[in-house]
């Protein structure tokens, strides 16, 4: 009895105690799952769809991050407010599709998924509007 005991002690201190059996996530993993479920598009495609009925451009940045310019027509929504607000902003789930963006990709990446997880229709601009800048596509 005493030997089962100290067997189910030690095999949950692995599971339960940090740096135990338990994996954890990295930036990198997170990432890469986003990348399973998220479609990418250049800026290129992404610029093709300004002014197109029923694409919505959502720029996910911080508000001070904006001064620099964005993506004409572009509604501002920042990532750490995206789960709070979207859904009153935009109730209907099947009207429209967003092309997500921020500085580099990556806020933009995670954003999209948690949009297509909600039952919106989305996709990311690759290299964000970064690669947007670096293409000389037009800002306001």
């Amino acid at each position: 009895m005493k030997k089962w005991c100290l067997v189910s002690i030690l095999v949950l201190s692995l599971v339960v105690l940090p740096g135990g059996a338990a994996k954890y996530k990295t930036l990198a993993d997170i990432l890469q799952e986003a990348l399973n479920v998220v479609t990418e598009i250049t800026p290129v495609e992404a610029a093709a769809k300004v002014g197109e009925k029923d694409v919505v451009f959502l720029d996910v940045r911080e508000p001070t991050e904006i001064e620099n310019g964005r993506i004409p027509g572009a509604v501002v929504l920042p990532r750490g407010l995206l789960e709070f607000k979207i859904e009153k902003m935009y109730p209907d789930r099947d009207a429209q599709l967003f092309v997500v963006y921020c500085k580099a990709g990556g806020r933009g990446l995670l954003a999209t998924k948690t949009l297509i997880e909600m039952g919106y229709k989305a996709v990311n601009i690759k290299g964000g509007i970064t690669a947007w800048k670096k293409e000389g596509l037009p800002l306001e």
